[in-house]
């Protein structure tokens, strides 16, 4: 009977910690959100709130979030709560704590005036004490004490005023000042990170589920704010480039539309500057390094994939092909002008530029390919060759449609970095950049047939053609604005056009890719 008295009453108080716990990483999510609006000034950190400044009111945040973190580690350590508390937090923790505390320990005293040697010493001396406090207690006192004091003095240095509105600290030997609208959130994210980790630790009740649970939380936090500023920069650009995307448009009597930015060039003709000739350009940049790296790509994976053993030369073409994907865009570009140019009339060119994005594509094509390849069970392929069915057609007819999702996925991804490159273009293909609407690449109608060497041509590849990213950067860089009323929307504008050129891409990159995942699971 008493055994059963006690489990309750453990189990009541359980609860209770957990509820304080999920409380305590729900109040740090919400400050490191709310840090995160500062840090982009959609809130100010002098703005009232509950008659409070926001930077005083994050101070109050981190104090009681600091003393509630130790309060878990004392209850957990004390045996108030029932907890799978490890006997120590771990070097990996303790590594961390112990880095916090070493910069932690220069900054202050860097602050009040210390030298090198102060500002090393205390560091030091902060992150030894941080490493014996994590290392060698239990992991209840090693995952909190040094979290909550972390918090504890992010939160004392708001509250005192210490760091705040108006604060500002000159760099001794750097060309920089800090100031309080940029390091009072940044010290909310900071320890608000720090705790929520420390108290999801606890909501776990520490051990492995502790850890799990504070890695799901710090996962969550980070990934939330760099999608969060993703979407807020997609959002900036929208709403500065709307006016620009939008001068001039109207809907005719007939239904017809009338988009000028989207329609005119930027001659000195046009009545309104627009972007046809860049935004032209981009498509068949595009559409060319596709149609050059998608088939030499895959066509390499099925060789490297299907028909070359295994050994020495596969494992140099892996190590070539991931380090060409890593290869900076201004190599390919500098390739493209020393050895492409020269062979098409030594002039930059269209089809420079397409073969110089083709090459920039064609590693991760192979690369995405060659898994996807591999990814096929060994199953389909013995289940063809018991019918009878030759490689090649085994290859071409099961492993292929297999894998199209997966080299979907690479082109995807490659697509989002070619098309908005700027060095290679600039290399190799930038024509004018305020070009006119006679300036667009006619492509389509350019092709010719001629009894003699090459049969076909095609002098439209070989001219000099504008992209929106080259004309982008010649607006921000040299300021041109020729017959541009406003160059400043004209450029957002140009901005948002590229950004929703990509979008497409990826959006008929993606459909693709659900298209065939759903004709292949018919």
């Amino acid at each position: 009977m008493s055994r059963v008295t006690q489990t309750a009453l453990v189990r009541d108080d359980r609860t209770l910690y957990e509820a304080a716990a999920g409380l305590a990483v729900g109040l740090s999510g919400v400050a490191f959100v709310t840090g995160l609006a500062a840090l982009l000034n959609i809130v100010a950190i002098d703005d009232p709130v509950a008659g409070l400044e926001l930077s005083v009111l994050f101070g109050v945040v981190l104090l009681g979030l600091g003393a509630t973190t130790v309060g878990f580690g004392v209850a957990s350590r004390f045996d108030y709560v029932e907890t799978g508390a490890q006997p120590s937090a771990g070097i990996v923790a303790a590594a961390a704590f112990t880095a916090i505390w070493l910069a932690v320990g220069a900054a202050v005293s860097g602050a009040a005036g210390l030298g090198t040697v102060g500002q090393l010493g205390v560091g030091v001396f902060l992150g030894a004490a941080a490493f014996a406090t994590t290392a060698f207690p239990r992991e209840d006192i090693g995952s909190t004490m040094p979290a909550g004091a972390v918090a504890v003095l992010c939160g004392l240095a708001l509250v005192t005023g210490v760091v705040g509105p108006g604060w500002e600290q000159a760099l001794a030997g750097y060309n920089a000042t800090l100031f309080g609208d940029t390091v009072v959130p940044a010290v909310v994210l900071f320890a608000s990170l720090v705790t929520g980790w420390s108290a999801a630790k606890a909501y776990g009740g520490f051990g492995a589920r502790g850890r799990n649970v504070g890695a799901y939380v710090l996962t969550y936090l980070v990934v939330g704010s760099i999608l969060a500023v993703l979407v807020g920069l997609v959002a900036f650009v929208t709403v500065r480039g709307l006016p620009g995307l939008f001068n001039g448009f109207s809907v005719g009597g007939a239904g017809l539309l009338s988009w000028p930015f989207l329609t005119n060039g930027a001659g000195l003709l046009a009545d309104i500057a627009g972007v046809f000739p860049a935004l032209l350009g981009t498509v068949w940049l595009v559409i060319g390094a596709v149609l050059f790296a998608v088939p030499t790509g895959v066509g390499a994976a099925v060789f490297l994939s299907e028909y070359a053993e295994q050994g020495r030369f596969t494992g140099a073409v892996e190590v070539a092909t991931n380090g060409l994907w890593s290869t900076p865009s201004i190599v390919f570009g500098l390739f493209g002008a020393a050895f492409l140019i020269p062979r098409f009339g030594n002039q930059k060119s269209l089809i420079a530029g397409m073969l110089t994005l083709g090459f920039m594509l064609l590693p991760l094509v192979l690369i995405t390919s060659r898994e996807a390849i591999l990814a096929v069970p060994d199953e389909y392929r013995d289940a063809s060759a018991a019918l009878g069915v030759s490689k090649w057609q085994t290859i071409r007819s099961v492993v292929l449609p297999a894998a199209i999702p997966g080299v979907t996925t690479g082109v995807i991804l490659g697509v989002g970095r070619i098309a908005g490159e700027t060095a290679p273009i600039l290399l190799t293909m930038g024509g004018g950049v305020l070009p006119a609407k006679s300036a667009a690449p006619n492509v389509l109608g350019g092709f010719q047939l001629s009894a003699s060497p090459p049969f076909v041509s095609n002098p439209a590849l070989l001219e000099a053609t504008s992209a929106l990213p080259y004309q982008l950067y010649a607006l921000i860089t040299a300021g041109l604005s020729g017959n541009i009323q406003n160059p400043q929307e004209y450029a957002w504008g140009l901005a948002l056009t590229l950004l929703l050129v990509v979008l497409v891409f990826y959006a008929i990159g993606i459909g693709t890719r659900y298209y065939f995942r759903r004709k292949l699971h018919q």
